[in-house]
C-alpha cells in the first residue's frame, strides 16, 4: 500500500473500507509476532518532531492511520492527498464487529480503574461475548516509569493466558506507543491497536463529538468547547499547518518501499 511521509511520520493512504480489509488480512496471518496499528493525529506528528524514538516506533507500524483531519488537509496542500481521515475509534469499532462475526477475542487495556470493566460490559451487550479480559491502565509498568515491574509482568502473563486475538491499548500518546513497542514481542496476540481514549468512549465515560462535527472533521473543536484546558494541545493544529505551508519541498513526500 502507498505510504506518504508527513514531517517524517509515515501514514498509510487507505480509505476506511480498505483499512477494514487490511486489518482482516493482519488477523488472518499466522505470524508469531503481533502486527500493530498506530493512529497518529497532527498532535502526535508534532510530538515526533521532538521525539525521534516515538517517530521510529510509529513508522514501524503495520498500519499507520491518519487519525486527524489536519493530516489530510496537509497532504492535500502539498499535492499528495491522503484518501480520507481514518480514525482509531472507527477502526476499533470495525475490529469489534469483525470479532463478533469471525469469533475473535478482544482484551481491553487502559482507562482509569473501572472504566475498562464498564466498556467490556457495553461491548458484550452490543457485540456478544467477544471480550475475554480487561485491565485498567493505572498499574506500575513501562508506561508509568516502572521498568520490569512484577505487576506489569503479571498483567502480560494474564493477557497471554487468555489468548486474545486483538489487544486494545489506550494509555494516550506517547505512552501507549512506547509501551506497545517495549512489550509486543512478549504478547501472544495477533493484532495490537493503540487507540487512545477509545475505551473511555466505549464505557460511556467520554462522549464522542456529534456526527456533524465528525463529518466536518471538527471533533477537535467540539472537544475544545467541552474542555477549554485542551487549548495548549489544540494550538498544535494551526502550527502544524503553518509548518506544512512554509516547510521544505520534501516535508510531505512519497515513501519509497
Amino acid at each position: 500500500m502507498r505510504r506518504i511521509e508527513i514531517m517524517g511520520v509515515e501514514i498509510c493512504d487507505l480509505t476506511n473500507s480498505e483499512t477494514v480489509e487490511e486489518s482482516r488480512k493482519l488477523l488472518e496471518k499466522q505470524d508469531d509476532t503481533p502486527d500493530i496499528i498506530f493512529t497518529p493525529n497532527t498532535e502526535i506528528v508534532m510530538m515526533c518532531q521532538k521525539d525521534e524514538i516515538l517517530k521510529s516506533i510509529i513508522n514501524r507500524g503495520s498500519l499507520i492511520l491518519p487519525d486527524g483531519i489536519g493530516l489530510v488537509i496537509g497532504s492535500k496542500l502539498r499535492k499528495m492527498p491522503l484518501s480520507e481521515r481514518v480514525t482509531g475509534f472507527d477502526t476499533s469499532l470495525s475490529l469489534l464487529n469483525m470479532a463478533m462475526k469471525e469469533g475473535y477475542k478482544v482484551f481491553l487495556l487502559g482507562g482509569a480503574p473501572g472504566v475498562a470493566e464498564i466498556a467490556a460490559k457495553n461491548i458484550r451487550m452490543k457485540y456478544g461475548d467477544i471480550v475475554c479480559g480487561y485491565q485498567h491502565g493505572y498499574f506500575k509498568g513501562y508506561h508509568s516509569g516502572f521498568l520490569d515491574n512484577d505487576e506489569e509482568r503479571s498483567i502480560i502473563d494474564r493477557i497471554n493466558g487468555l489468548k486474545p486475538d486483538i489487544l486494545f491499548v489506550g494509555f494516550g500518546s506517547p505512552k501507549q506507543e512506547k509501551w506497545i513497542n517495549q512489550h509486543y514481542k512478549q504478547l501472544k496476540v495477533r493484532l495490537i491497536i493503540g487507540n487512545g481514549g477509545t475505551i473511555d468512549v466505549l464505557s460511556g465515560q467520554v462522549k464522542r463529538a456529534p456526527h456533524i462535527f465528525q463529518r466536518l472533521g471538527m471533533e477537535w473543536f467540539y472537544r475544545l468547547i467541552k474542555e477549554p484546558k485542551r487549548i495548549k494541545r489544540q494550538i498544535l493544529l494551526p502550527l502544524f499547518l503553518v509548518k506544512i505551508l512554509i516547510g521544505p519541498d520534501d516535508i510531505v513526500k512519497m515513501v519509497n518501499n
